[in-house]
């Protein structure tokens, strides 16, 4: 890391829009050849800093810096055409263009003729992918690569703009163990160009693997800056959240009663094959497993999103019709889904519509809802969940992602489920914001609620649940105690092609 003259300043930076300040104290200081972690909970002022250096919002006050030359960005044109370039944790490539035509778009080269030059284009963006020593097929299109795929093409692009700052805005949210361990051998690689890099994420074992350099923010301000040898998780926690958390995962014993769910020889061909387990009243069962293990399918029949060829689901007691979530809602059973912008929530809808839409049909009276009545529920459990919004009838699509989470976890908690599946609870969330989640689903357990939790983090996995299955290749190859768990023994199911004696 050259640390003679930063590639990019910015200094007390400020911007407010109306009446709410964004980001009161923006500061950040990149150097080339540097990978520099930007941490903080959500709501921290992160997303903004980052748009002021995409050029999406221009600074209120401060300084900026970029090469030591004062700038104010008011397009994101104006901030590439200086050398920066934004990876967002969803690429938006055009699916029906090849790999080289989203390479390109706006600026093909063009042959003898003045007509665009096909193989020009593929061979410019061989010659960028071997740069970066991965290999994807220029002539293939869009559609259908993987998040790590698109991710990869976004870094090219920016390359062959002659980025000199790369921000990367938790860029690993989506990707498995390989696919991860490919996107940092790419971002070593820029690191040898000189490539300075701005890694937000709020995974502290990639942090900590990764950066040169930490710097926190809080409540839209400046915290510290720390290097990265010299400091430790803890320590960037209690900075991060302005407190200590004792434990990420505040478990709770809770009496095990009667059996809620029993799934009996679930099957679906290609996709899961009994699969049996049980959660009872007061029990948090994780299922775990690697990324395309079956886990998610395997709740999502169990919800009736999707269906199941053979077996049964039998829920307090009685049979639980198969492929009917409205059934499964009647019941008594929340599903809080991996995907919450996609699946969890309405977000052309406030808060507060989206807290009261499980409970629509009963805030009826002659075919007409009560609004009063919807706004008292949703201001009840948003602020029992502590949802951050300017009011209910904020746009959740607004809101931080871990906000957003809470608006998903209040909207099925309102209907006093008696099981509540949840996939992936706290992906993409703040340390802060998880410890509360890991709260209330304990809080849940303790009342007597049936828990089934999904979760790729395996310290969630073993700091949270009672009971784990661990699947692999849509089979389940492992049933573990709490107090026999120990990541070895999961990892070793996980990866196990034939069924482990626990």
């Amino acid at each position: 890391m050259n640390t003679t003259t930063p590639l990019l300043r910015l200094h007390k930076a400020r911007k407010s829009f109306g009446q709410v300040v964004a980001l009161a104290d923006g500061q950040i200081e990149l150097f080339p050849g540097e990978v520099h972690a930007l941490v903080g909970e959500n709501g921290a002022g992160k997303s903004t800093l980052v748009k002021v250096l995409a050029g999406v919002h221009a600074h209120d006050s401060g300084t900026f810096e970029v090469a030591g030359d004062a700038v104010k960005f008011r397009s994101v044109a104006e901030s590439k055409a200086r050398g920066i370039s934004v990876i967002y944790q969803e690429p938006t490539l055009f699916p029906d263009l090849t790999v080289a035509e989203n390479l390109f778009i706006g600026r093909q080269p063009k042959g003898a003729a003045g007509l665009i030059s096909q193989s020009s284009m593929r061979d410019k963006a061989r010659d960028l992918f071997a740069q970066l020593g991965v290999q994807i097929d220029p002539s293939r299109l869009a559609e259908g690569l993987s998040i790590a795929d698109q991710q990869i093409i976004e870094i090219a692009k920016a390359i062959s703009l002659d980025a000199q700052v790369l921000v990367m805005d938790e860029p690993t949210a989506a990707l498995s163990g390989s696919e991860v361990e490919r996107l940092f051998s790419v971002v070593k690689s820029l690191q040898d160009k000189g490539v300075a890099i701005l890694f937000i994420s709020h995974r502290f074992d990639e942090v900590f693997a990764i950066s040169d350099r930490i710097t926190v923010m809080r409540d839209g301000s400046y915290i510290g800056t720390w290097k990265t040898a010299e400091t430790n998780e803890q320590a960037i926690v209690k900075e991060m959240v302005g407190r200590d958390i004792s434990t990420l995962f505040p478990k709770e014993d809770a009496t095990k009663g009667s059996v809620v769910l029993d799934v009996s020889h679930l099957t679906r061909a290609g996709v899961f094959n009994d699969i049996s387990f049980t959660v009872s009243e007061g029990e948090i069962v994780g299922l775990a497993g690697l990324v395309g293990s079956g886990r998610t399918e395997v709740a999502r029949a169990v919800f009736g999103v999707d269906a199941y060829d053979t077996g049964a689901v039998t829920f307090l007691g009685k049979a639980l019709a198969g492929g009917d979530p409205m059934a499964a809602i009647r019941a008594g059973i929340g599903f809080v889904p991996e995907d919450r912008r996609k699946q969890g929530l309405v977000l052309e809808l406030p808060v507060g519509r989206n807290i009261a839409l499980t409970l629509r049909q009963f805030l009826a009276r002659w075919g007409l809802i009560s609004h009063g009545n919807e706004r008292g529920l949703a201001q009840d459990w948003g602020d029992q969940l502590q949802v951050k919004a300017g009011s209910l009838e904020s746009g959740v699509a607004t809101l931080s992602g871990g906000n957003q989470q809470k608006v998903v976890l209040a909207k099925w908690l309102s209907t006093n489920p008696k099981l509540l599946i949840v996939d992936e609870p706290t992906r993409g969330i703040d340390v802060g914001t998880k410890a509360e989640v890991h709260r209330r689903l304990s809080d849940l357990a303790k009342s007597g609620v049936a828990v089934l939790m999904i979760s790729s983090e395996l310290p969630e996995v073993m700091g949270m649940s009672d009971r784990i299955y661990v699947m692999n290749e849509g089979e389940i190859r492992a049933e573990i105690s709490r107090g026999d768990a120990t990541p070895e023994k999961v990892m070793a199911a996980a990866t196990s092609r034939v069924k482990v004696e626990s």
